[in-house]
């Protein structure tokens, strides 16, 4: 559906494979389960919030917070299960969903999603990197510098 959208989009404006639509749009990185998960699934339902889309996250009625908090039992039959652990959304989820991450934990997930680096604590972020072979997502972007310069 997105590369139809996309072909049309670009078609209706007669360009050719370039500008931003859905460019860079969707990334996935891996996210240690736990804490770490709740934390990336709570940065994902607070972008309307974080947008000004809305006053309040689950006020976006395109989002899976939306579904959850207000959706009828067949809408909420759409949403997978939270994976085990957490199994399900912490208690007080809204209040803490539409409280601000601190920046330091901004960054953290900003970072992982950019570099497609593993999200969690660094003995098992070493692990997962050496088994899927993620060494370059530690590295700087870009050609090293010549010794001098």
């Amino acid at each position: 559906m997105t590369l139809t959208h996309t072909t049309r989009w670009q078609k209706h404006r007669d360009v050719v494979g370039e500008g931003h639509l859905c460019q860079g749009r969707f990334r996935s990185f891996i996210v240690q389960p736990g804490s770490h998960f709740v934390r990336v699934c709570r940065y994902i339902e607070r972008n309307p919030l974080r947008a000004n889309f809305v006053k309040r996250a689950e006020d976006w009625k395109f989002s899976s917070l939306w579904r959850w908090h207000h959706g009828t039992p067949s809408q909420k039959t759409m949403l997978h299960p939270w994976p085990d652990p957490p199994k399900r959304r912490p208690p007080g989820w809204l209040e803490l969903v539409n409280t601000p991450l601190d920046e330091k934990e901004l960054e953290a997930i900003r970072l992982c999603q950019r570099r497609d680096r593993p999200y969690g604590v660094g003995a098992w972020r070493d692990v997962i990197i050496k088994q899927y072979g993620l060494e370059s997502t530690l590295r700087p972007r870009g050609r090293p510098r010549k010794a001098g310069k």
